[in-house]
């Protein structure tokens, strides 16, 4: 039965958010943990923009559509807050990153870290990705149900070790298992239903994890302020911004423990969206494959990446079908509105650009796998300023967008290079949704050396 979260003040023209709370306690989350769109769906054929549901005992105010998503992404008038509405969800894995942060705190953040993230840096990470790639894929072995997701992690966990740490000299390879456990462990405590530590929990396993973060990160702390180096650990240890502002000890690692996740994770769903649809598609496999042989090397520069526009098209193409971030929290700090409808002070907001990516309404055909919307001819994500939003917006848009892309390219092109590979064209990944996604069965597909 339908309920209004909030009534408005009296005296405004402003609607209430209609909603209804789900199942006791649970609310929706297991409905979105299944299917997300078909959640996403329903509440916008009944409620339409703007709607609350029950996620895990909290009342949320689900957030549908370009123009929605824009006004709360936007957050013209400061209403609400970044670190709040994650904090609800991640805090206790990931506090101090940059997504947590919010106003004066996170400008001050953000002007230091940029310093990080300057396209001569970027340059200079490209070089080193080529032979920790090459190197990685020389271990991949051929089959007919090659586990393409548990191998493309455990690339990208390698690939931000490497770039961002300068490597983890002294650690075996059980030791970076269990940081990568750790990983996997703080990201999925974020839809806990018992938010408790309690033995078995995702919760406490999650606490646990972060630990392990910590302790491992200190560990090489002293030698990355001892001597700067290009990795980014060393970076951060060293810059400032311009009034000569710099990282203490413990932010140095918040960063880092945040970094890593957010570099290795959504790169290696967006790595694995790309190889089943490019397995299904052997039209765009080629012809992907086609531009990468032409450049003529296995070690591509920066610039060299900007000539795979169909690799170009296809990455975007994936980062719709599967977002890696399908949604994005926040909180209001005041009473505020959105689209017209009153939402009070205190109020927690999931933003869905997943939803929005599989709108008809701005996307023709939105399930169909076609890289072309996105050519200069098409560009049907111009057809609204939020209708293409894998990497969020506003102030609190990803810092390491530009990383990201120029990763995914170069793992994409070293893969087009040593290796062909088919899936069965009726393959539908089973994704779990229970944090970020990723297919439950690893992603299989049928792998040959060339």
């Amino acid at each position: 039965m339908s309920r209004m979260l909030a009534a408005p003040p009296l005296n405004t023209r402003l609607d209430p958010v209609p909603g209804d709370g789900g199942m006791p306690v649970i609310g929706y989350m297991l409905d979105y943990i299944r299917n997300p769109l078909a959640l996403f769906r329903s509440r916008w054929d009944k409620y339409g923009e703007v709607s609350w549901a029950t996620m895990a005992g909290q009342k949320w105010v689900i957030v549908l559509g370009p123009d929605a998503c824009q006004e709360v992404l936007q957050n013209k008038d400061k209403a609400f807050v970044n670190s709040d509405g994650w904090s609800k969800l991640i805090g206790p894995f990931f506090h101090g990153g940059l997504m947590l942060l919010d106003s004066e705190e996170h400008l001050r953040h953000r002007r230091i870290m940029q310093q990080a993230f300057t396209n001569d840096r970027l340059k200079k990470s490209v070089t080193a990705l080529n032979p920790v790639v090459a190197t990685d894929l020389k271990e991949w072995t051929e089959g007919d149900a090659f586990r393409a997701y548990p191998a493309l992690k455990a690339l990208t966990l390698d690939v931000a070790t490497t770039i961002f740490m300068g490597g983890a000299e002294g650690s075996d390879d059980a030791e970076i298992a269990r940081v990568n456990d750790s990983f996997v462990a703080c990201v999925q405590a974020a839809t806990s239903i018992v938010r408790y530590r309690l033995p078995g929990t995702r919760w406490k396993k999650g606490i646990d994890g972060r630990r392990t973060l910590d302790e491992f990160f200190r560990r090489y702390l002293p030698a990355r302020r001892a001597t700067e180096t290009d990795d980014l650990f060393s970076t951060l240890c060293h810059i400032e911004s311009d009034a000569g502002q710099r990282f203490s000890d413990d932010e140095v690692v918040d960063h880092m423990i945040f970094l890593l996740m957010a570099a290795h994770d959504t790169s290696t769903i967006t790595l694995s969206t790309m190889m089943q649809y490019l397995g299904q598609h052997p039209e765009w496999r080629e012809r992907c494959r086609a531009e990468s042989i032409a450049l003529g090397t296995d070690s591509p520069t920066l610039a060299q990446l900007d000539e795979l526009e169909s690799v170009d098209l296809v990455m975007k193409e994936c980062l719709r079908l599967v977002s890696p971030t399908p949604v994005v929290a926040r909180r209001a700090v005041e009473d505020t509105t959105i689209r017209g409808r009153f939402v009070p002070a205190g109020t927690f907001a999931s933003v869905a650009p997943h939803f929005t990516h599989h709108m008809p309404e701005y996307w023709p055909q939105p399930e169909m796998f076609d890289p072309n919307r996105f050519a200069a001819d098409r560009r049907e994500d111009k057809v609204h300023r939020y209708a293409w939003e894998p990497f969020g917006g506003g102030v609190h848009k990803c810092i390491g967008m530009f990383f990201a892309g120029a990763e995914i390219k170069t793992i994409m092109h070293h893969l087009l290079l040593t290796f062909d590979w088919t899936v069965d064209p009726a393959y539908v990944a089973p994704l779990d949704f229970t944090s970020l996604p990723f297919p439950t069965d690893g992603q299989p597909v049928r792998l040959r050396r060339i």
